[in-house]
């Protein structure tokens, strides 16, 4: 069977897909490498997929760490299964903690109960075929030994540690000698490495309920928290039923809510309803389209979507098909316009992606959030936790308000897509806000326009902020960005890849993959 895209690379920094029958795409190069070499010793995709994800806490912190959390999606070679490995807030996070506000957006005060290393003990344990302790070793080999900075992530640490200088704990890990690495420096965190060890030796209960989770639960103490040992001994991670939409002959997967995955489903739920292959790619007819399908994805998530136990409509009745076909219709071809949430009928980040010769795909994402995260790192431990915290809202009747045990709304999201029930594609663009929103460009670069996936991560990308505000990447047409100004979008040309997230993907082929990696980031595809 031929390739339903072209392989043509149109766009100024294009990067070289990757063909092989086993396939490793990360946003850094020595975490690639860590998953390849689990393929090499016989391991499964998701070991593949687990040693670069560990890898990635230590040699690009600026997006994730140990105290990060975790989606993932899973083609065992018959049928997908979803992970949500986010955790929960302490039990003391009411409404009446916070005074009525937002939760901060740093200090242990924006920390929920980290995910992520549920999230590896729990893939190993259905996926594995290598010892849980081999697929940490590269990181713990890189912890004690030091690994050279990239230079994206070098720029990134920069730009971060002055804000987060002062955080409990954050200094002493991550500026040595009182300043952030240069690229090519070696940096080491042998704090880190042992940690990972006992993670291993324990299956991960030395952090949900042993020694690494008593000193969590001090040092939130120390510093104004109240994360306590139970709440990280009543986490768990959830295996889940993925939710999905078809479109045009395929079928993109998500995780459900709390994850923001459902906003790419609604967008091209609405989408389906314009023929998008008659419009030129990156046309401001196209663009348009997709903005306006974003604006009215999003503002139905951000009205309805929170944890699914506090949700008051059913992720099904946002994906009705007669409600987002009445949905399209708010969209003027000709005009942006402003957007508010629907009725439905009542019934900083890292992605990386996996496949094997055996033909297992994987699809991860695992996050601090907003960069560092909250700037907490555990003493003597390497542990740098998230900031989901910030997801909830402080709206009083918000499905998403504040609340004890309850998992905010959140960013990161691994998709997949299928074909007439068989693997087609693992891939995800990271990056808040901009994650469902690159997952929409990235299929309708693929299904609409035939370009190939490493075509698709190269091209230029919107970015919808709110109202009618949207930035946009230096790489559109001039004709394209001034015809969306004429329709009434407030846009703004941003050189900055920061901001445009950064995509991996791996597309199944008859005899094996194509990987793809974004050239935003230090990141590449790696396979044999």
């Amino acid at each position: 069977m031929t390739a339903p895209f072209s392989w043509e690379l149109p766009y100024a920094w294009p990067r070289k897909p990757v063909l092989a029958g086993n396939v490793v795409c990360t946003s850094q190069p020595l975490a690639a490498r860590a998953g390849l070499s689990m393929l090499a010793d016989g391991g499964s995709a998701v070991d593949a997929a687990l040693a670069a994800a560990i890898t990635l806490t230590l040699v690009e912190p600026v997006s994730n760490g140990i105290g990060s959390d975790a989606f993932a999606i899973v083609w065992d070679g018959e049928r997908l299964h979803g992970l949500n490995a986010s955790g929960r807030s302490p039990a003391a996070w009411t409404p009446e903690y916070f005074g009525g506000g937002s939760v901060p957006t740093r200090g242990w005060n924006s920390v929920t109960v980290p995910g992520a290393v549920s999230a590896w003990t729990e893939l190993h344990a259905r996926f594995g075929r290598l010892p849980l302790a081999r697929v940490f070793e590269p990181t713990i080999g890189y912890g004690r030994d030091g690994f050279l900075v990239s230079p994206t992530v070098a720029g990134q640490w920069a730009r971060q540690a002055t804000e987060l200088g002062t955080q409990p704990g954050f200094a002493e890990a991550f500026l040595p000698g009182g300043r952030t690495p240069a690229p090519g420096e070696r940096f080491r965190l042998p704090e880190h490495a042992a940690t990972l060890e006992k993670i291993a030796a324990t299956g991960g209960e030395a952090f949900y309920r042993g020694e690494l989770a008593a000193m969590m639960e001090a040092h939130s103490a120390a510093n104004g928290g109240v994360m306590l040992a139970s709440d990280l001994a009543a986490h768990r991670a959830d295996w889940v039923e993925p939710i999905s939409i078809d479109y045009r002959g395929y079928t993109l997967h998500e995780i459900p809510p709390n994850g923001q995955g459902i906003v790419a489903l609604i967008a091209l739920g609405i989408l389906a309803h314009f023929d998008m292959a008659s419009l030129p790619v990156d046309s401001a007819d196209s663009v348009h389209l997709q903005i306006e399908a974003i604006k009215l994805a999003f503002a139905d998530a951000l009205a309805y979507v929170a944890d699914v136990d506090h949700m008051s409509v059913d992720p099904q009745q946002v994906l009705d098909a007669d409600y987002l076909k009445q949905r399209s219709t708010l969209i003027d071809p000709a005009r942006a316009t402003p957007v508010v949430a629907g009725r439905p009928p009542r019934g900083g980040t890292v992605y990386l992606t996996a496949a094997d010769a055996s033909g297992m795909m994987v699809s991860m994402i695992q996050s601090n959030y907003d960069g560092f995260g909250s700037g907490v790192v555990v003493p003597g431990t390497g542990i740098s936790l998230q900031n989901r915290g910030t997801g909830f809202s402080a709206t009083p009747g918000h499905p998403n308000l504040v609340g004890p045990h309850k998992r905010p709304y959140h960013t990161i999201v691994p998709g997949f897509l299928t074909r007439d029930g068989a693997p087609v594609m693992s891939f995800g663009v990271m990056g808040g806000s901009m994650q469902p929103q690159g997952h929409l460009q990235i299929v309708s670069r693929i299904v609409d326009h035939g370009q190939n996936p490493q075509a698709a991560c190269d091209g230029p990308r919107f970015r919808w902020i709110h109202g009618m505000q949207v930035s946009v990447e230096d790489g559109f047409p001039r004709a394209t960005v001034d015809e969306l100004r004429r329709r009434g979008h407030d846009l703004v040309v941003v050189d900055d890849y920061n901001q445009f997230g950064s995509c991996q993907a791996i597309w199944r082929l008859p005899h094996g993959y194509l990987g793809a990696s974004d050239p935003r980031r230090d990141g590449q595809a790696a396979g044999f």
